[in-house]
């Protein structure tokens, strides 16, 4: 199940592992990490999106090595067999780069789920929070990493003329069509030659931020004219909505989703 209603958990606090993996954008002037300590839900941790990134790599959110992805991991105490439920309370739905940062490093995708519509449909139903910290004891996690789930900017720019792989970009219209500048200082505007658009704001519900149904999701990406008998590759603007794009695709058509990794932040740059 890639999906968990607010009730569904609430029900269940006790037999799944809870994490918030809520990130914010450096001119939101928000620290996800103290709102955590100040409410969540109970027996959640925390995983910060920065520190469990590559922070060698000037890129943003770059995937780490499996090595510290399991030592981050079994320092959490999650177990290779636990029901994972990740949620945000952010506006870029970063739970869902948590969701396929396990999935590329092993997790059972039947094994981990995102909380539909987040923190905040959790507090706007009045649903109890803790500010108090569970400690959980160190567990064994092993790492099997799939690498085939992220493309490189070699295997991009190869795909412009082999157009092997639909690469869709989760941007706003107005960056992907360089109408806007770019958040991130450096960076041209525009988008990937031959890519195609979906906001990943597309693809959720306005009034509770639930991901929209799969009848309508299917819609969304016919629009964009995305042939399923391809891969169907996902960027955006350092791989973290890119995954959003990522969850819907994996409820489309149940296939693992694939990131192009550097995204926008890297090619770019050029």
């Amino acid at each position: 199940m890639s999906l968990v209603s607010t009730e569904w958990l609430e029900k269940n606090l006790n037999n799944v592992r809870i994490i918030d993996a809520s990130w914010h954008m450096p001119n939101s002037k928000r620290n996800a990490h103290s709102e955590f300590l100040k409410a969540h839900i109970e027996n959640t941790v925390f995983f910060d999106l920065d520190k469990s990134s590559d922070e060698k790599s000037s890129l943003p959110h770059m995937m780490p090595d499996k090595d510290k992805w399991e030592r981050i991991v079994t320092e959490q105490g999650i177990k290779n067999s636990d029901q994972l439920i990740i949620y945000d309370n952010s506006d870029t739905f970063s739970s869902c780069r948590c969701w396929f940062t396990f999935i590329y490093f092993g997790h059972d995708p039947n094994r981990v789920s995102i909380l539909d519509g987040g923190f905040i449909k959790w507090i706007n139903e009045k649903r109890s929070v803790t500010s108090n910290l569970k400690k959980f004891d160190k567990s064994k996690y092993t790492v099997t990493e799939k690498k085939s789930l992220i493309k490189n900017k070699e295997q991009i720019s190869k795909n412009i003329n082999t157009k092997i792989f639909e690469l869709v970009d989760a941007r706003s219209e107005q960056r992907f069509k360089g109408q806007t500048p770019e958040p991130r200082k450096g960076l041209k505007s525009g988008h990937i030659q031959n890519s195609k658009n979906i906001p990943f704001t597309n693809c959720l519900n306005k009034t509770d931020h639930t991901l929209k149904k799969k009848e309508d999701l299917i819609k969304i990406f016919a629009k964009q004219n995305i042939d399923f008998k391809k891969d169907v590759v996902f960027t955006c603007g350092s791989g973290v909505t890119a995954c959003v794009l990522g969850l819907a695709n994996f409820v489309i058509s149940g296939k693992t989703p694939i990131i192009y990794d550097g995204s926008w932040s890297e090619w770019g740059k050029e």
